[in-house]
């Protein structure tokens, strides 16, 4: 099986509406929890009881349309609130991650590192030292993970920042954007997705779950073709239901109807009718 470390602010953990798009739902795609691999069911990234839709779950997706026969692991490490400070090497975030990303080497290929985290150093004036923070950290990552050539997959802000609800005091993201920019093209295997387009909830600062959906597919253009990913896909859309809508296994169904019953939509009496026609 490979697998994927994910990392940064609340935005990689996700906080998506999960009501708000259909539930991704493959076998083939685990998540690494309470130290075992379970099938992935949103949210991946359990940092806060708002935890919610995060980019992982499309890039996963598209990753086995494209591996039909492979499993993916995601390593969920995100924290929100979190700043590019709290992942230097000598803090807790930097050291769980290392330890998440080890335990689950040690039955998996580490294939990729994703990170998205911006929001709480745009402002201030911050962006001055968070290129050399942000290099500083990935060497030691990489280092500490004995993988000094694994893809480093980083995120664009919102173009929603600074304006309005919880993410308008963020009014410095365009100079972090251009320090993401300029990291992607001067750091050897490391590449910027745009989050160009994309949309918030509410609160202004925490991508929707529809963007969510496909900032994991620009992910994943940006992983698979080793390029910065600087428009929206034109075809994102279509991608994003190729891999999301395909036939689902004896597995995956009995999966959907277990969440049927504890969301409370069937009986138990529902769901064993549903397993025995399955």
């Amino acid at each position: 099986m490979k697998s994927v470390l994910m990392i940064g602010q609340s935005n990689m953990a996700g906080r998506g509406f999960i009501n708000e798009v259909p539930m991704i739902c493959n076998e083939r795609i685990q998540m690494l929890r309470n130290g075992r691999w379970q099938m992935m069911t949103e949210p991946v990234n359990y940092d806060r009881p708002v935890a919610g839709v995060g980019l992982a779950g499309s890039f996963a997706a598209m990753w086995c349309m494209e591996n039909k026969e492979e499993k993916i692991g995601l390593i969920p490490c995100a924290e929100g609130g979190s700043t590019v400070d709290d992942w230097a090497a000598d803090n807790t975030l930097f050291r769980n991650a290392v330890c998440q990303a080890k335990f689950a080497m040690q039955d998996t290929e580490l294939i990729g590192i994703l990170w998205h985290q911006g929001e709480s150093d745009s402002c201030d004036g911050k962006y001055q030292t968070y290129y050399e923070k942000l290099q500083t950290m990935t060497a030691e990552l990489r280092q500490e993970l004995n993988a000094p050539e694994i893809p480093f997959i980083l995120g664009g802000l919102g173009g929603f920042l600074g304006k309005s609800g919880l993410g308008a005091n963020c009014t410095e993201y365009e100079l972090i954007n251009r320090e993401l920019l300029r990291f992607a093209q001067e750091q050897k295997n490391s590449y910027f997705v745009t989050a160009e387009g994309l949309t918030p909830n509410p609160d202004g600062i925490h991508m929707d779950a529809a963007s969510q959906r496909r900032f994991g597919v620009r992910y994943y253009e940006a992983f698979s073709k080793r390029k910065n990913v600087l428009s929206p896909l034109e075809n994102e859309m279509e991608l994003l239901d190729r891999c999301i809508n395909v036939p689902y296994t004896k597995g995956e169904k009995m999966h959907l109807a277990m969440m049927g019953f504890i969301s409370g939509k069937m009986t138990y009496e529902e769901l064993c009718r549903k397993f025995e026609n399955i």
